[in-house]
């Protein structure tokens, strides 16, 4: 069994309270309210910023060629793509366009950029795959659950569902298992990746939830 199937095993019950949270299942029915859909929007932009630089530097690392090229362009992606859509929806959204980061925002963030800074590139890899993964996965699922009718976020839905998304996915995975054939840390990479799991329930549960610093 390769390193990403046992992996993704090990985090089965994360994902499926994943599945349930309020947040996906009133946004797969469309009865998300809006201020928490742009909460999340804007969050996820602040994110995304992180994200984005751990994948170019997971890129600059990587030793084989096809996978540098693969990484920096999702790196470009992830700036391109992904905020076209936020900006698409944030554009009718009466909030502030300059949000400070949630605590679940920073401890998500700062934990990706830990990874870069201080652990091997297959660790690295390992905390950057869930975003991916999980994503297309919920995706997928709501896509497939959701009721025939208008939705306000079908645009959303259909992103992280579609066949270019999944393409993505596969290369990722693919080169996250090339990578741990050949490493001595897999447990490592696991547990890399079963923590950044959670931080993705933590994320869209603190975005339902408006969450703010106690003080």
């Amino acid at each position: 069994m390769r390193w990403s199937e046992q992996t993704w095993n090990s985090i089965e019950p994360i994902y499926n309270q994943i599945l349930a949270l309020p947040f996906l299942t009133e946004l797969m029915n469309g009865s998300l309210p809006r201020e928490k859909f742009y909460f999340y929007l804007q969050q996820d932009t602040i994110y995304l910023s992180t994200y984005g630089k751990l994948l170019a530097g997971i890129a600059v690392r990587l030793d084989h060629p096809g996978q540098r090229e693969a990484f920096l362009r999702f790196s470009v992606d992830c700036i391109t793509v992904e905020m076209a859509l936020h900006s698409t929806f944030l554009k009718e959204a009466p909030v502030s366009m300059d949000p400070e980061p949630s605590p679940s925002c920073l401890l998500y963030t700062g934990f990706l950029s830990t990874q870069i800074l201080c652990n091997p590139v297959e660790i690295s890899l390992a905390a950057a795959l869930p975003c991916f993964w999980i994503y297309q996965k919920v995706g997928d699922y709501l896509i497939s659950h959701q009721h025939q009718g208008s939705n306000p976020y079908q645009a959303w839905i259909d992103t992280y569902s579609g066949e270019e998304f999944a393409r993505s996915v596969e290369i990722a995975i693919r080169i996250c298992d090339e990578v741990a054939d050949k490493s001595t840390s897999q447990q490592k990479m696991t547990k890399a990746f079963q923590v950044a799991s959670k931080m993705e329930w933590i994320f869209w549960d603190s975005a339902y939830r408006l969450e703010t610093w106690p003080v």
